[in-house]
């Protein structure tokens, strides 16, 4: 029988890093997608690891063990808005050249889902997938992104108005 992420997280607060590194292979899944649609795919990996570090080190302040997989969200998702803005002034894919072998179709389709929603800000992008992807509540994405209900909506209302414009293309104001 499989233990819950409560006994785990019990275990690893004591030291276990057996229990801990099955945690992490629980919910690595979970978690990088996450940081993907924040962060993108190149920095994904990269954030979750650094999130996970950070969950280690602080593990012993988890005061409810069964709120691990909430509170770990909630540290990647403030590290990865971090790195989004941080990230922001180095580095921009706007006016990249397009690549002369076209990729298949199905890929091109996956590329132009990740270009529109990475015109969205990082919290809007944030919100969209943990209501779409995980399909959480307002209450539990406030949670995890350490803000109230209503903001949530606010952020979700924004994020569908912005890629109802970019959706709509350089006459709507998509550009």
């Amino acid at each position: 029988m499989e233990e819950t992420d409560a006994g785990l997280v019990r275990r690893a607060q004591q030291g276990d890093s057996h229990a801990f590194s099955t945690l992490v292979e629980r919910h690595w899944s979970r978690l990088v997608p996450f940081a993907r649609s924040v962060v993108g795919d190149a920095d994904a990996e990269d954030a979750v690891q650094d999130a996970l570090v950070v969950a280690w080190s602080k593990l012993g302040a988890l005061a409810e063990p069964a709120a691990f997989r909430g509170w770990v969200l909630r540290i990647l998702s403030r590290l990865c808005f971090r790195r989004a803005r941080f990230g922001r002034r180095f580095r921009s894919l706007v006016g990249l050249p397009e690549p002369r072998d076209p990729a298949p179709e199905s890929a091109r389709q996956a590329l132009d889902v990740e270009r529109t929603l990475g015109r969205l800000a990082p919290r809007q992008r944030a919100v969209m997938h943990l209501t779409v992807v995980e399909g959480m509540s307002d209450s539990e994405i406030g949670t995890v992104m350490g803000i109230d209900a209503a903001s949530v909506r606010s952020h979700r209302r924004r994020a569908r108005e912005r890629l109802r414009q970019v959706l709509a293309g350089p006459a709507a104001g998509g550009r």
